[in-house]
């Protein structure tokens, strides 16, 4: 297929919009975080879907409220959270394949459940490359979050293209359960009996405080941990303070933290652990390696 430029730009959006691929590995040891797609399964669809690399780049939503046009005719396709989209005014079913053409307007309004929404294109965007990823990160690409005017180059599919009247569907019901599953941290057995049974039985709520590095959970553990020296942290680690504040560790966590790292989060859940909001609820279940 004979691809040429196209420029696909923001006219409106919320905090937390950003380019994200599968990251950035192995470079913990400078202090660099993996960075990515918080969640790799809706990442992945739209980039199966759209014939892509699966490491191509995609667009991660985390607010309602995106606006953005298409300089020239492409192919994009979205999954992640369930929302509102709207192609040139009129809403358009967001499962499958979407082809806009040049002018083209589309906008995500409300999420109805989920709380990230990806949208992929044809060939992934082709923003700038640091250390051998495009993932948005502070201090390592000129961008960290997407803002009015910002322009994402992509490659153009020169119309009329055939398209596929066939609509892949999207499921979200495998998000919208409560349970995790984790393994045990390096400082589990640091835990008393209760604690451990605590942790395990209760049901949690994620807080508002909440974003690509962490979230943390309104409820507290009380606890009597010591100190700890600082040791690594990676995606999905889950930290307890001396306060009893877990903290579940994101895509952009840093690599080293000093709070105990009680669990870690199976990868799959971390996913799950992306598409939920403020005032979802949680709960852990325990498996052994």
């Amino acid at each position: 297929m004979n691809l040429k430029s196209g420029l696909m730009k923001i006219l409106k959006t919320g905090p937390g919009t950003s380019v994200q691929d599968l990251g950035r590995s192995n470079l913990s040891h400078w202090g660099i975080p993996i960075s990515g797609v918080a969640d790799q399964k809706s990442a992945c669809w739209v980039n199966h879907l759209l014939q892509n690399r699966k490491e191509s780049a995609v667009l991660e939503i985390s607010q309602p409220g995106l606006s953005l046009s298409f300089s020239d005719p492409t192919i994009i396709c979205i999954a992640g959270a369930s929302a509102l989209v709207k192609l040139n005014g009129k809403e358009t079913h967001p499962s499958g394949l979407i082809y806009p053409e040049s002018g083209d307007v589309l906008e995500i309004g409300p999420f109805y459940t989920g709380a990230r929404v990806y949208l992929g294109i044809k060939g992934g965007f082709q923003s700038e490359e640091k250390l051998s990823s495009k993932s948005w990160y502070q201090g390592i690409t000129s961008l960290e979050y997407a803002k009015k005017g910002t322009e994402l180059p992509y490659f153009a599919v020169p119309s009329p293209f055939f398209p596929f009247y066939a609509k892949a569907k999207w499921n979200t019901s495998w998000f919208e359960k409560t349970e995790l599953e984790v393994f045990p941290g390096p400082d589990w057995d640091l835990l008393s009996k209760q604690e451990k049974n605590l942790i395990l039985t209760h049901r949690f709520t994620v807080s508002s405080l909440a974003n690509r590095m962490a979230v943390q959970l309104q409820d507290l553990v009380p606890n009597s941990l010591p100190e700890l020296p600082t040791n690594p942290v990676y995606p999905g680690t889950i930290q307890l303070t001396s306060g009893g504040k877990l903290l579940l560790l994101m895509k952009d966590a840093q690599v080293t933290g000093g709070y105990p790292r009680i669990l870690q989060i199976e990868e799959e859940s971390q996913w799950i652990l992306a598409q939920k909001k403020p005032g979802d609820q949680l709960e852990f279940s325990l498996k052994r390696p």
